[in-house]
């Protein structure tokens, strides 16, 4: 019998208040309200091409700037995705993918380790695409490797528009996460430690 999993998370503070809901079997619906128009486009690549259905609901200090929401919606999502996975039993727990956007390619490589780690080179030049300051774009994918605790490296190998080059970026983790996800025929969890960290409650 294949498990549910869908599950929430939230995150208050004075500075954001965010919800998300992520369902990992999904279709790859989207209800996403950051405030940050290009957030709210990568976070939609990432769902459409993951199929992960996704609820972000956000309100943050955008009279100060971009960075707490974009942090923390990424940090509310990767918990959600954390606690979707549960104890990751039966799982591919890696994936791997290259993505194109017209000149643009990029590569990510996912591990479902338990274990936090980024490292993202998204090489863009631009200042701000859509509301988002552009060095938060790698920041988001390294706030989600930590709140979802896996391993993640990605890195646009060309491309000459830094739109084409951040959403490539976002459209290769989704597909390396949709091959992570996937239940294999086993029971087990993919380890020879037996285990890939306690999940969240």
């Amino acid at each position: 019998m294949k498990p549910d999993r869908t599950a929430n998370a939230e995150r208050t503070t004075r500075e954001t208040s965010i919800r998300a809901e992520v369902t990992v079997d999904g279709s790859g619906r989207t209800e996403i309200r950051t405030g940050v128009g290009f957030l709210d486009h990568l976070l939609e690549s990432l769902a459409r091409h993951a199929r992960l259905d996704l609820t972000v609901e956000a309100r943050g200090d955008l009279q100060v700037d971009d960075h707490h929401t974009a942090e923390d919606c990424a940090l509310t999502l990767g918990e959600a995705l954390d606690r979707a996975l549960g104890e990751r039993r039966g799982i591919a727990r890696f994936g791997w993918a290259y993505a194109p956007l017209d000149e643009s390619l990029a590569r990510a490589v996912v591990d479902l380790s338990g274990r936090a780690y980024a490292d993202v080179s998204l090489g863009l030049r631009r200042e701000s695409i859509g509301g988002l300051s552009c060095e938060n774009v790698p920041h988001v994918l390294r706030s989600l490797a930590t709140a979802a605790r896996l391993t993640l490296h990605v890195e646009v190998i060309k491309g000459a528009n830094d739109h084409h080059r951040a959403e490539a970026a976002f459209k290769a983790v989704a597909l390396a996460l949709r091959q992570a996800v996937q239940i294999t025929p086993f029971d087990d969890v993919p380890s020879t430690k037996g285990t890939l960290g306690k999940p969240r409650e």
